[in-house]
């Protein structure tokens, strides 16, 4: 077959095709298939000019992406167009369609569609953006007037952390298509919150997140957990990297120097530095532009009152303060929760495994942008945030009837489980390491 699939096109449209060979083409094949609807699609080429990435669309070569391809895409009917050429074949066996957690998930989103639930509020999201150019207003203003002593400057601080996180919580429904269902003016205003407001990249961000949304928590494939460089998660983990011989972390102390690397580093050195690597690599010169506006505001006002070193200073410690906000909040929904190799599970399974809910309060909701919701909006990622505690109590009542654990934590106890699931898979790294290698 030629590497683009031209030939298995001519020889197996409309024919039958078994799960077996669908398998047979995953992502270590030279000729990768997918399964949507029980259709079978080669998806080789068409992976490169994939919109949302090639990592994202190959993680699910010789799977089923039916639900995967539902939640990622609005605008169904336009999206298939682009299959028709790429279709291999029909699936000979569609006994998964029939599986009950298939059906009751499928009769669940038609349920959340006719509530109205993937419609938003512009209200909402005008409230959002307006808040947010208010506190940036406020941090200029506050030490233009007022000085830069100790006590405005760390009052600017503040109100620029928080500018900051908030900025990230907003531009991630942009990110996901959930407001305007426009790709266009969707990832437009995601630019300009991404760009403009926090000085980061809508194209690197894409690049990541929806890996991690397609495969959360699973090893080699969401790049959320490609850290064993620094930490081992989960239980599985632990025991790969002892089984490879690999040390180059006391990885038994990880929840003790966790404090001092992740929270106040991952911002200011990893995300700065993929960013702009990302940037210049792929020749994204949109995001680029749109990320110098952030920096050429923040000198343009904060020179004249800090200097040039005392704005890098201050730039630094917003990124610090703003990367320990972020680690907090979105860890404490995925470290402490399963962490294993891909197993092909379903949608549900896959989603609520990795992931769980925090105590729904105005504080809560504000503070972790509506992710204290990370269950319901895995499920349904280009769901707006303002209705996940309107389709929480109907994803518990499918999880239950399937015996699927669905979490539900305090904001506190999920910052504590954190350091004490590091503690644990440390642990166990720990001892496996020492079993094998002493």
């Amino acid at each position: 077959m030629g590497r683009g699939g031209e030939g298995a096109l001519t020889r197996r449209h409309d024919q039958p095709i078994s799960w077996d060979e669908v398998r047979k083409h995953d992502e270590k094949s030279d000729e990768r298939w997918l399964v949507i609807e029980d259709q079978v699609y080669n998806i080789t080429n068409w992976a490169l000019r994939h919109p949302g990435g090639k990592r994202v669309i190959t993680h699910y070569a010789g799977q089923d992406a039916s639900e995967a391809f539902r939640a990622f895409h609005n605008d169904l009917s336009h999206v298939k167009k682009y299959l028709k050429p790429i279709k291999v074949g029909q699936l000979e066996d569609d006994s998964h369609r029939q599986q009950e957690i298939v059906k009751d998930f499928n009769e669940l989103r038609d349920t959340a569609e006719k509530m109205g639930l993937f419609k938003p509020s512009y209200f909402f999201y005008f409230t959002m953006l307006a808040h947010i150019l208010v506190i940036d207003a406020l941090a200029y203003l506050n030490m233009s007037y007022f000085g830069i002593g100790w006590i405005p400057y760390l009052v600017s601080l503040l109100l620029c952390t928080v500018k900051q996180t908030q900025v990230g919580w907003l531009q991630h429904d942009f990110g996901h298509l959930s407001v305007f269902k426009n790709s266009f003016l969707d990832h437009s205003v995601h630019h300009f919150c991404m760009g403009f407001i926090k000085g980061s990249t809508a194209g690197w961000w894409n690049h990541m997140h929806y890996q991690h949304h397609a495969k959360p928590n699973i090893i080699d494939k969401d790049p959320d957990i490609r850290v064993e460089k620094l930490f081992v998660l989960g239980e599985k983990m632990p025991l790969l990297m002892a089984q490879e011989g690999k040390s180059s972390m006391p990885y038994q102390h990880q929840h003790k120097y966790f404090f001092l690397i992740a929270p106040p580093l991952l911002f200011p050195v990893y995300f700065q530095t993929m960013m702009i690597r990302h940037v210049i690599t792929r020749r994204l010169w949109v995001d680029f532009i749109w990320m110098m506006s952030y920096y050429i505001k923040l000198f343009y006002l904060y020179t004249p009152l800090l200097g040039i070193g005392g704005t890098i200073v201050f730039y630094f410690l917003i990124r610090i303060c703003e990367s320990h906000w972020f680690v907090w909040v979105t860890q404490s929904n995925h470290i402490p929760m399963e962490i294993d190799k891909d197993s092909d599970k379903h949608w549900v399974p896959l989603q609520i495994h990795a992931t769980c809910d925090i105590e729904q309060s105005f504080f809560n909701d504000w503070f972790t942008g509506h992710l204290n919701f990370q269950c319901e909006h895995h499920l349904f990622p280009t769901m707006p945030r303002h209705n996940y505690y309107k389709i929480q109590p109907l994803v518990k009542s499918m999880c239950k009837k399937h015996n699927i654990p669905f979490a539900v934590k305090p904001l506190w106890q999920s910052f504590v489980d954190i350091y004490k699931s590091l503690k644990n898979s440390g642990e166990i790294w720990y001892s496996a390491y020492e079993a094998l290698h002493h």
